[in-house]
């Protein structure tokens, strides 16, 4: 259809195919918008492509081969295990081939268009979208910007075949025999711990006083002591200086302890963070206030500035988590759509798939009494658990942060494994304004990991049954 000098007349545009991006243009055309999602690279942007679900992939097949050869204090013995790296890959590329075709078929089913290139706003309500050989210009009358982020490449460790991005670590074709990691947070310590238990002899390089900063303490020991015990080195409070490569691999410099040292590795991996994609924009010449790190400042309905654009995701502040920008992304279709719908990020979960793996929800301890609550924590460890004895894994505690005047659950940790599944239980008593007495009252099926929610509520209601 024509209109004018446009080729396309939308009712919403949405920039950005990821789980951002994707979530909020299903959920406008389910509203009833005529829908066309631009994206720049792949259908299903970082998380499908290369991020949450290929790193999710090798984390598994690491697991995998780790117990195989790792389970004789239960019997199993097994003999001869050997990795078939090429077969990893084509399997993990088969999961986010189903995924990404999958957010295609949605797409038709939606009646959303989906076009590939580069989009530039020429106005407040047209964008230019180019490709190899042509530009169209789209007029829309609401646009939801979700554009996402890219890893952060450090001035003396620029990305080569040697020294590689989190992108580059899931596309390698081997195993590495030796790695080196710059930066603990969860990325770099989760395809550590991946390629540690796929064989590879792994140092981690953190600048700061423990790895996974973003996680307390207490749950990052458990996971710094898994992570040593197969054999991956850590060094924190320690500074990458630079990096020397051949051909055959790399020697990186680094000051720990005080003094220089040099480790060779086959790569480099550098995991510090990652940028937001807003520089190709144009938003700059539309009037889109930004923050000083380069994000967008929106509204508790995610709008920004320009009161017909929105934007979520990586691109806005708060944390970088696929689940974020895709509950950001409904908000955003809502909003559009006329519905009384706005952010609210209390109960949002955050999950670093370490082993064992880390959750947390709402409040820490910390975070809880320094916004002025008088709390009481309460832990229950998995040791005590009758399903994580028989998954022969129980290192772990979960912990609620529970407020003292009523027991309502404000917060919780979770250390230990399925970690990840374990959480969504009590972001939903969070959300919900439960009580500890509304936990400890619900019955768990037995013998199950959730049961450990049950008997922290027990705890924080002063009445464990398995712990004294």
């Amino acid at each position: 259809m024509v209109v004018g000098d446009f080729a396309n007349e939308v009712d919403t545009l949405v920039i950005g195919s990821g789980p951002g991006g994707y979530v909020a243009a299903i959920r406008a055309a389910q509203l009833g918008q005529k829908v066309t999602v631009v994206e720049k690279a792949t259908i299903g942007g970082v998380c499908l492509n290369v991020g949450c679900i290929p790193s999710k992939a090798l984390i598994s097949a690491g697991h995998k081969f780790h117990t195989a050869k790792h389970s004789d204090d239960i019997g199993i013995v097994a003999e001869n295990v050997s990795v078939n790296f090429d077969k990893v890959q084509e399997w993990k590329s088969s999961v986010v081939n189903k995924l990404t075709g999958g957010v295609q078929g949605l797409f038709k089913g939606n009646k959303i268009d989906y076009v590939q290139g580069e989009a530039y706003f020429s106005s407040e309500d047209t964008v230019k979208v180019a490709d190899e050989n042509s530009a169209t210009t789209y007029k829309f009358k609401n646009c939801i910007i979700a554009t996402g982020s890219s890893p952060i490449e450090l001035p003396a460790f620029k990305f080569t075949d040697r020294v590689i991005s989190s992108t580059g670590a899931l596309a390698l074709k081997e195993v590495p025999k030796k790695m080196v990691v710059i930066g603990g947070g969860y990325i770099g310590v989760e395809l550590a711990g991946a390629y540690s238990n796929l064989g590879s002899e792994v140092t981690i390089i953190e600048g700061a006083k423990q790895i996974l900063p973003g996680f307390e303490k207490q749950m990052a020991k458990l996971v710094e002591k898994r992570l040593k015990k197969n054999n991956v080195t850590i060094h924190t409070d320690a500074k990458a200086l630079g990096v020397d490569e051949s051909a055959e691999g790399v020697t990186v410099k680094a000051e720990i302890g005080g003094e220089e040292q040099a480790i060779e590795a086959d790569y480099l991996l550098v995991t510090v963070g990652r940028k937001a994609n807003t520089d190709e924009l144009g938003l700059e010449a539309i009037g889109i206030e930004m923050t000083d790190r380069g994000l967008i400042k929106i509204d508790k309905q995610t709008r920004t500035s320009v009161k017909n654009i929105y934007a979520i995701g990586d691109i806005v502040e708060g944390p970088a988590l696929a689940h974020k920008a895709s509950y950001e992304g409904k908000v955003a279709a809502e909003v559009i759509a006329g519905e009384k719908s706005e952010i609210d990020y209390l109960g949002i979960p955050a999950v670093c798939f370490s082993d064992p793996e880390l959750a947390t929800v709402g409040y820490t301890e910390a975070e809880a009494k320094e916004a002025g609550y008088d709390v009481k924590a309460s832990k229950f460890p998995y040791a005590a658990n009758g399903r994580a004895l028989s998954l022969n894994d129980t290192e772990g505690f979960m912990k609620l942060i529970t407020r003292k005047e009523d027991g309502l659950l404000i917060g919780a940790q979770v250390a230990g494994v399925n970690a990840s599944d374990v959480i969504a239980e009590l972001g939903l008593a969070i959300e919900t304004g439960m009580t500890a007495e509304d936990i400890a009252l619900t019955i768990h099926a037995h013998p199950t990991l959730g049961e450990i929610t049950m008997e922290a509520a027990e705890v924080a209601l002063g009445s464990p049954i398995h712990i004294m």
